[in-house]
């Protein structure tokens, strides 16, 4: 249990620096569709790997890929270029 900790520690630090350093972006730029489907293409290997795990039974590990996986699918979502719901 103490391992799952510290990695929640190291994500939740790393995260923390990156949103009090990240700024938002005036300008509007278009996004090329073939961009839009690189980034669902590394969802769905996020999500292979969640299975791959999961079979595995390392399970923590499992847990993190679908979240990568669904945070990507959700800025898609929240940027209005893909449609789905949960």
């Amino acid at each position: 249990m103490k391992e799952i900790e510290e990695k929640a520690r190291k994500y939740i630090l790393k995260t923390e620096k990156v949103l009090k350093d990240l700024r938002a972006l005036r300008n509007s730029i278009s996004i090329d569709k073939r961009l839009v489907e690189e980034i669902v293409n590394e969802a769905r290997r996020y999500f292979e790997d969640a299975k791959y795990y999961f079979r595995r039974k390392e399970y923590e590990v499992s847990l993190t890929s679908i979240a990568y996986c669904e945070g990507l699918l959700d800025a898609l979502r929240i940027l209005n270029l893909v449609d789905f719901e949960w």
